[in-house]
């Protein structure tokens, strides 16, 4: 971390000073890696019309955290990750075999989950306080073994995307006709859905439970109002993602407000402005 420490130090902030301030470093960076992330994974989401997948993840790994909690391990948080996989392979095998509409399976997946985690977490009259700071979240206690986690699942996510978007856009918009093409189907869901599963897991614990959803629908949703193009659908969706999260982080930081409420509002402004463009310019 050492080199990124010396690079933020270039930067004209007093917490970018040498020395110090490194809970502040470590969030820039962490805005750094998941606003990619978001921004790459919000485009998938929006196409396949999941938009309250990630609600259900959130849900989903918050059971995990209160099974972790429960059974007295160290760091919950990767009991939650192993049982937002085995949700997100869950849903995705109940999806493909059963003739349901996703968003009724993610309703019930949503509704079991949640129920589970508050049963756990109040088990033998326990409080379910301590789990508060899952709902808001905050980023500046981000751990850098996570960043790292989450920087090799970005890269795995990039080479995904380059060498296989077709085939998901085909799979999760017509799965019949890429069954025909010999695609498969679940595997090509099965692994989109896993990453999304462990994004949102990691990242849940920074920006908050409550607002995590939107970091997956509206980057996306924005970049469509403005995009001619695939190509332009994602790169405005990325950099919008990133330009609203360190803007996000950078108001959280100089008026004390929640960094995940900070960056969803600034991307709700994006959104707005994209709808105002959509509207001049047809």
């Amino acid at each position: 971390m050492e080199w990124w420490y010396s690079l933020v130090g270039l930067l004209p902030f007093e917490w970018a000073q040498p020395g110090g301030m490194f809970f502040m470093k470590n969030a820039l960076l962490a805005v750094l890696v998941i606003s990619p992330l978001f921004g790459l994974l919000s485009t998938m989401v929006v196409q396949s019309r999941m938009s309250f997948f990630s609600d259900a993840l959130g849900h989903s790994a918050f059971t995990g955290i209160a099974i972790g909690t429960l059974c007295g391990l160290a760091e919950p948080m990767w009991a939650a990750v192993i049982f937002a996989l085995v949700f997100s392979l869950l849903f995705t095998y109940v999806r493909r075999r059963s003739s349901m509409a996703s968003d009724t399976v993610i309703g019930v997946f949503s509704s079991t989950a949640v129920a589970l985690g508050i049963f756990i977490a109040t088990l033998g009259g326990g409080s379910f306080t301590k789990f508060n700071a899952l709902l808001i979240g905050d980023i500046l206690s981000v751990e850098p073994v996570k960043i790292a986690l989450l920087a090799g699942i970005l890269a795995v996510i990039a080479v995904l995307w380059v060498c296989a978007y077709n085939t998901l856009l085909l799979s999760a918009l017509h799965p019949a006709l890429a069954d025909s093409r010999g695609i498969r189907v679940f595997w090509q869901e099965a692994i989109l859905n896993a990453a999304i599963a462990v994004v949102v897991t990691v990242s849940m614990t920074w920006v908050g439970l409550l607002v995590i959803n939107s970091l997956l629908v509206l980057p996306a949703a924005a970049a469509r109002n403005l995009a001619r193009n695939t190509r332009q659908y994602h790169l405005f969706s990325v950099l919008g993602a990133v330009v609203c999260g360190i803007a996000g982080l950078m108001t959280s930081y100089y008026i004390g407000s929640s960094a995940g409420a900070s960056i969803t509002l600034y991307l709700a402004g994006f959104f707005v402005l994209s709808l105002l463009f959509q509207k001049k310019r047809l």
